[in-house]
């Protein structure tokens, strides 16, 4: 019983270290607009039009990685302007509070990232 227990935890922390180091996989464009979906109380239209921009943004984000070619620099120079891009389609399908708590939502992740923690895919 022990041994089982100690095995658990150590697959416990690896896999916690594994996550904490980048380990954890991106959000696809479906689970990114369910979350949006659940978070601000999107209506199925909304919903599907947040999904076209996202399936069209991850695309984009593809073919901008491949280009850079590891080159980080390149890569975030070239992602900046897609991302604000996708973020202003995406309030313009907001209703006003939902816009509100989507501005909050986006500097929580800004904070995040800025703290280190990562943002899990965000936005």
């Amino acid at each position: 019983m022990r041994k089982f227990l100690l095995m658990c935890c150590i697959l416990l922390g690896i896999t916690a270290v594994s996550r904490a180091q980048g380990g954890g996989q991106r959000m696809t464009p479906e689970d990114r607009a369910k979350n949006l979906q659940t978070q601000l109380k999107l209506t199925d239209d909304q919903t599907a039009k947040v999904l076209a921009i996202y399936k069209t943004q991850a695309t984009k984000r593809d073919s901008i990685r491949t280009a850079a070619n590891g080159d980080r620099d390149a890569m975030r120079a070239a992602m900046m302007p897609l991302m604000q891009a996708s973020n202003a389609q995406i309030k313009a399908l907001l209703t006003t509070e939902q816009a509100a708590a989507y501005q909050k939502m986006q500097e929580e992740n800004r904070a995040r990232m800025q703290q280190g923690g990562g943002g899990g895919g965000g936005n």
